[in-house]
């Protein structure tokens, strides 16, 4: 399968995406013994032999796992400000791997990282529908059409709407309320954003799993491989779809469109059921009861009762039962 160069580059590990456009401009990477020098060239990283200064670049095993992120570092390896950063975090790992999204500065939680380029893609393009939940603590106690604002779409500060959301309220504490949001989209510093839209900020807010992947058991700044069901589980319910679109476009002879903004921005097929609700990092939490989904009825139909009247039973469609045995 061909792919930009520079995307080749930056999934083997050689060098950031900018970086990797860098090197090509300026000449040092050549393509089956010639040199490219144009951003854009297509190559096949299995077929095609990739050359930088020189040396020949060879596609790492793939690598997925699961960082808890702590609070106060920067979900990039390298940060200009000179801020805690992911690269610290995952040094011992022993490959190049980089976050599937981000989450911002001052947000804890569950944060994916991996070198396959493919399933990042297929988890970030905009037609995917990624579910992530969060819980939010914000200030002041909410009403519900308020509620039902950030449920239903809010305009945020740029004049967009956001899309539909599950929102809960999970409990009031003071003058304060702690919500659980899930989202099917990623706009900057989204929740925050929603939050200020309704009158009510975000002064705390944790991601609880991304794609149906949580960091329960890890503490901040701890990772862990992803296990055999969660790969599955994404691969099945993102991957296979993507590259079914991938082979549709090709076939029809459109180019499917690829989202390569630093965060994630899914949009919305039809949604899966709503993922079950998660306790807060601090303690366990309950909904309040007026502000839980209603549930459908799922009441059995009756029976007939017994010594039912041969009028009752048959207005039902049922044969009168003899309370007394057949006397020869």
């Amino acid at each position: 399968m061909k792919e930009r160069l520079q995307k080749i580059l930056a999934h083997a590990g050689v060098a950031s995406r900018r970086a990797a456009e860098a090197l090509i401009t300026s000449g040092k990477v050549r393509v089956n013994g010639r040199v490219v020098s144009e951003l854009g060239t297509l190559a096949d990283a299995h077929h095609d032999r990739i050359e930088v200064d020189g040396k020949r670049i060879v596609l790492e095993k793939p690598l997925y796992l699961v960082l808890h992120k702590p609070r106060g570092v920067v979900s990039t390896l390298h940060d200009p400000e000179g801020r805690p950063s992911l690269a610290e975090l995952v040094r011992e790992v022993g490959a190049r791997v980089y976050p599937i999204g981000r989450l911002d500065f001052h947000t804890s939680g569950v944060l994916l990282l991996t070198n396959d380029g493919e399933l990042t893609d297929a988890l970030l393009h905009p037609r995917r529908d990624v579910p992530k939940v969060y819980v939010a603590k914000v200030r002041g106690l909410i009403a519900l059409e308020r509620l039902e604002h950030l449920r239903n779409g809010v305009t945020l500060d740029d004049g967009e709407k956001t899309k539909p959301a599950d929102v809960f309220v999970l409990r009031e504490e003071g003058a304060n309320t702690w919500l659980q949001i899930t989202l099917y989209e990623g706009r900057n510093r989204q929740i925050h954003r929603m939050g200020e839209a309704v009158g009510h900020p975000v002064l705390r807010l944790a991601r609880l799993s991304f794609a149906g992947v949580t960091s329960e058991r890890l503490k901040p700044g701890q990772l862990r491989p992803l296990t055999t069901d969660e790969l599955d589980k994404l691969k099945k319910n993102y991957l296979t779809p993507y590259r079914r679109a991938r082979g549709a476009a090709r076939s029809s002879g459109a180019e499917l469109v690829e989202d390569e903004a630093p965060e994630e921005r899914p949009a919305r097929e039809p949604r899966p059921g709503s993922p079950k609700r998660a306790a807060s990092p601090e303690r366990p939490l309950r909904p309040r009861r007026d502000e839980r989904a209603p549930e459908p009825s799922r009441a059995a139909p009756r029976e007939p009762r017994r010594g039912a009247s041969s009028s009752d039973a048959s207005a039902r469609g049922t044969r009168p039962r003899s309370n007394r045995r057949d006397r020869r």
